[in-house]
């Protein structure tokens, strides 16, 4: 076990060195240092181990929770604390992933979900809980003392996180929302959907849903019990209770009282800032934003966005699904924006070295405001760490005493080692844990630097006796001065004995004894010195592992189940057993192909082989199969594979083209691919309402059929998947004035198409007055599914603003029926909005009953209608009919589509004799299968020859077996639009068959038709 060795790869700031301390942990996540020297160090599959001071090389196990610890992917023991008085109060507390759904006891999965889909599948749910230990020295005594149990978490990432205690001797406690991390999760995600039994159950659709995400905003949500997720907790340590003072002290709900801090993702590291009770928190974002959050007091419960907002932007993939919670919290805002964000493609310090492309802030911890070996610019600094970027950046304050100033930023640690926490440990020095197995501390020189020293050895494992050669020539110093000056110290066997004093050097090594710890020191001129070991086993050499399967060049699809096996062979021992193995499955999460961290996926110990399902994530990204093999002696190889993806692309286009689609977590302008693994589970959603070539688009269809925000999943092929959005509102420019009852020529009914509201129509007053009621008509240019009008009066003087209304919808500009709304517009110049029950129609009619001051007249700014979102017949074409005209006149079958009811598709009648007989057939494809319920077709308008007696409706998938009829019967001799209505059924063809005309003639003709289908 090295020392004091150096990390070549980091770069600080001059006078500052990194060093490594503590090695030989298996993915320690924790460091507490207590009062008596002594340092506590958490792994993550639930041990947690003592080390005397960090000259200890024999580190005591305090405590194993791996059998209620849940460690697969994110989950995993990852918060601990000692109680502020320890040892005296011998109090060690632990904060883990439990590895048991709600209700059931650890463990239930034993740290492998491959029976129900791996830990990504949805399926693997767990909790959490927070225990308190009791210490007997350096070792657990009694049993653990749980305190809290909650946190469901469907996903595995986003688990549990930090504890700290306060100054008020309070234990705050951090937590994630346990949602997925590839898509939009409001719980409609699993088999079975919901696990966590967020309400309001069902199948949870927006916009009501409230779980996945939207569990970190649960305390908003007084209906049903609060769950814990995505908050930051202050309790009594002693209980577990919600500590006095809280601000939901006086709720009947137990959690509520808990909670000082809601919606957040993962807020995996916070630190409090030294002489004050503020919070400063890391929250791990999604695809853009980190977030370093300060919570000043405990006043009130800060609500900080999540997963409405990410950063201080609402965040696309959830706006877009329109949810409630959401969309709520637009309107009411209160939410607490970032102290600091930095954006993934962004660098926190202006040319700094430190990678862009991805982040996960990992590690927060304030120097002290006094003391310490750091200079004094360091003094109250926050530092924080990225576990993605590799890196530990420092934020001062503008002035001494000052809270930290996200202006003032540097970079402290350039090329850390996968830290994933910060600790401020004995003599001011911030420490840090390398989850690839060691502890780190970053120390200042103020004067003369120590030299780097670099050991070299080969062999190091060898048949007895074992020469060595040795070489410390790459050893370096930062002072200039000691050029060329630097001494060297051998120790061959660590006795305390210098056997050499040269650059190299060699020496042999027995058969007996051993291991080996082989010590370099190296002394630069003023007795500043650094010292580096490396382990020689002489008699003993490593064994050779070696994977069978999968071979080289496999590659996988999400959910595919994949089988590895392996073995080793070692020269003294031969074949090894199984227990000598060890495998890993490691995820690679990408942004470069030199720029990517890694999740460790699941772990097999003692077997020669077994299986697991590929696990979901987004790409760019790869596994990789780690084998190790340990032989007797403690030596061990280590060989891997690669698996790489089966990719395919995913094109989503938008009609019109140009308008929004929200894939994953981003909102991006159509047209635009995605590379996405095949089996891939992808959130999409059509934005809705959105402004597309300044006219407001809503949501209509999707080509797969899926509602408005629904999940994708990657199929073999690269697929085109399209949204279709209809105008919310016809635009003025489409529509004409068709009639007024009377106008003033500088004044006419034209104006209220013309987007100005500083004109109007006026009706006539020079020469005359008429009465009320006044009307004006709007021609659409076609039919449309009208459900609102939009009116905005005369904005100078309130002379002819309408009083009493009433509101007409027609087809043919004759027959208007009964009024679809009444009602009383407000005297103002504001736009007022009056919705109604959506009817077909291309003609639009406004009567005004009365004027808002008892004058004759009428006057109107603007005029406009909102248009119900249907999907739009361009998605429809004519698949075949028996006949049609198109010599004497144009009278084709692609005029039931054209949304003009002066064009008609006829039957031939000219050049033919006979005409031809009935039954005469139209057949539409919609193109793709959908969910059909009605037919509707518009007579011709201008005559009755053509018009549909007896009629039967089929529908099929194939367009070639069409069944029996869905609908039959016969329609009247009007010009209103006639429909056939059925029970719902999966179809891609409908096929109309007229049996006879309404005059009885041989022919057939419609003007229009459309297809209720979604």
């Amino acid at each position: 076990m090295a020392h004091g060795g150096p990390a070549q790869a980091a770069v600080l700031p001059s006078g500052f060195r990194e060093q490594i301390v503590l090695t030989g942990l298996d993915q320690p996540m924790n460091i507490e240092f207590a009062r008596d020297g002594r340092i506590f160090v958490a792994e993550k599959a639930g041990r947690i181990k003592v080390f005397d001071s960090i000259a200890d090389t024999t580190p005591t196990l305090f405590a194993d929770l791996s059998v209620n610890v849940h460690n697969q992917n994110d989950r995993g023991l990852l918060g601990l604390a000692l109680h502020p008085d320890f040892p005296t109060a011998p109090w060690v507390y632990v904060l883990y992933t439990y590895d048991a759904p709600p209700g059931r006891t650890a463990p239930v999965w034993n740290d492998n979900c491959g029976a129900v889909g791996g830990a990504n599948g949805g399926r693997c749910v767990v909790t959490a809980r927070l225990s308190r230990l009791q210490a007997d020295g350096s070792v657990m005594t009694g049993a653990e003392q749980p305190l809290l149990h909650d946190w469901c978490q469907q996903y595995p990432s986003h688990s549990i996180g930090d504890l700290r205690f306060g100054p008020d001797g309070m234990l705050y406690v951090s937590s994630g929302d346990g949602a997925s991390y590839n898509q939009v999760d409001y719980g409609q995600l699993g088999s079975p959907i919901n696990p966590c039994a967020d309400p309001p159950g069902g199948t949870m659709t927006p916009p009501a849903a409230e779980g996945g995400a939207l569990r970190s905003q649960d305390v908003r949500t007084s209906g049903d019990p609060t769950g814990l997720d995505g908050t930051i907790l202050r309790l009594d340590p002693a209980t577990g209770e919600a500590a006095s003072g809280n601000p939901g002290a006086g709720s009947a709900d137990a959690n509520t009282r808990r909670v000082i801090a809601t919606g957040m993702r993962n807020p995996y590291r916070f630190a409090i800032r030294p002489g004050t009770g503020e919070l400063w928190v890391g929250d791990v974002g999604w695809n853009t934003w980190e977030e370093i959050n300060r919570i000043p007091d405990v006043n009130a419960v800060r609500n900080l966005g999540w997963p409405c907002f990410e950063g201080t932007a609402r965040q696309g993939g959830y706006d877009g699904a329109n949810l409630t919670l959401c969309e709520n919290l637009y309107t009411a805002g209160g939410v607490t924006a970032p102290h600091y964000a930095y954006q993934h493609s962004a660098q926190v310090v202006s040319g700094e070295t430190c990678p862009t492309g991805g982040s996960s802030t990992s590690g927060m911890a304030f120097y002290p405001s006094s003391g310490g070996d750091y200079p004094a610019a360091y003094a109250g600094a926050l530092f924080f760490a990225d576990y993605t970027r590799d890196c530990i950046w420092a934020m001062r304050p503008a002035a001494a005493g000052g809270v930290p100033d996200a202006a003032n930023r540097l970079t402290f640690v350039a090329g850390a080692a996968n830290p994933v926490d910060l600790a401020i440990g004995p003599g001011g020095e911030l420490y840090y844990a390398d989850a690839g197995g060691t502890i780190r501390r970053i120390r200042y020189f103020a004067g003369n630097q120590p030299p780097n020293a670099v050991l070299t050895a080969a062999p190091t494992t060898g048949e007895a006796p074992l020469t060595v050669n040795f070489d410390a020539r790459q050893s370096s110093d930062p002072d200039e001065a000691d050029a060329g000056l630097l001494k060297y110290e051998w120790d061959f066997t660590n006795d305390g004995t210098v056997d050499a004093r040269t650059p190299t050097a060699t020496h042999t090594y027995p058969s007996d004894g051993g291991p080996f710890t082989a010590r370099l020191r190296v002394v630069d001129s003023l007795d500043a010195s650094d010292t580096q070991t490396v382990q020689i086993q002489s008699g003993n050499s490593p064994p050779v592992a070696a994977i069978a399967t999968p071979a080289g060049g496999a590659t996988f699809a999400v959910g595919q189940q994949m089988t590895f096996s392996g073995g080793a062979t070692d020269p003294n021992e031969g074949t090894l057993p199984a227990s000598a193995l060890r495998w890993r499955l490691l995820q690679y999460h990408c942004y470069a192909p030199d720029n990517c961290h890694t999740h460790t996926v699941q772990e097999w110990t003692g077997v020669a082989g077994a299986s697991f399902p590929a696990p979901d994530h987004e790409y760019p990204s790869y596994l990789e199969l780690v084998l190790t093999a340990t032989d007797a002696g403690g030596l061990s190889s280590t060989t891997t594979r690669r698996l790489d993806p089966r990719t395919v692309d995913l094109t989503f286009t938008g009609n019109p083209s140009g308008t929004q689609i929200a894939f994953g977590g981003a909102a991006q302008t159509t047209p635009f691919t995605k590379r996405v693994i095949q089996g891939s589970a992808n959130s999409v959603s059509g934005i809705t309402p959105q402004a597309a070539g300044g006219v407001t688009q809503v949501f209509a269809a999707w080509s797969d059929g899926g509602t408005q925000t629904h999940t994708v999943i990657a199929p073999a092929a690269n697929t085109t998947y399209m949204a279709t959005f209809v105008p919310q509102r016809r635009a003025q420019s489409a529509m004409t004035v068709r009639r007024v009852d009377s106008q003033e020529t500088e004044s006419p009914g034209s104006n209220v198409l013309d987007g100005n509201p500083a004109t109007y129509w006026h009706t006539q007053w020079r020469t005359a007055d008429p009465a009320h009621p006044h009307e004006i008509q709007l021609d659409l240019g076609g039919v449309y599914d009208v459900n609102g009008l939009f009116y905005r009066g005369r904005a100078d003087v309130a002379n002819g603003r309408i009083g009493r209304y009433e509101i007409y919808v027609s087809v043919d500009g004759t027959n208007w029926g009964t009024a679809q709304i009444t009602g009383t517009f407000a005297n103002n110049a504001n736009e007022q909005a009056v919705t109604f029950p959506t009817k077909s129609g291309r003609y639009v009619r406004l009567r005004a009953l009365s004027e808002v001051t008892g004058q004759p007249w009428t006057t109107v700014a603007e005029l406009n209608v909102s248009l119900a979102p249907r999907l739009p017949r361009i998605a429809t074409t004519v698949k075949f009919v028996d006949s049609q005209e198109t010599g004497s006149q144009d009278q084709k079958a692609a005029n039931v589509l054209d949304n003009d009811l002066a064009t008609i598709w006829h039957t031939q009648w000219s050049g033919v004799e006979p005409d031809p007989a009935h039954p005469h057939e139209i057949q539409l494809d919609l193109g793709r299968n959908m969910s059909v319920s009605c037919v509707y077709q518009r007579p011709r308008q201008d005559g009755k020859n053509g018009r549909i007696g007896r009629y039967e409706i089929y529908t099929s998938t194939t367009g070639t077996s069409w069944g029996t009829p869905a609908a039959a019967g016969t329609w009247p001799d009007v010009v209103a639009e006639q429909n056939a209505c059925f029970s719902a059924r999966t179809a891609r063809y409908v096929r109309l068959r007229a049996l006879s005309e309404t005059s009885g003639n041989p022919w057939t003709s419609i003007s229009e038709m459309r297809v209720a289908a979604r």
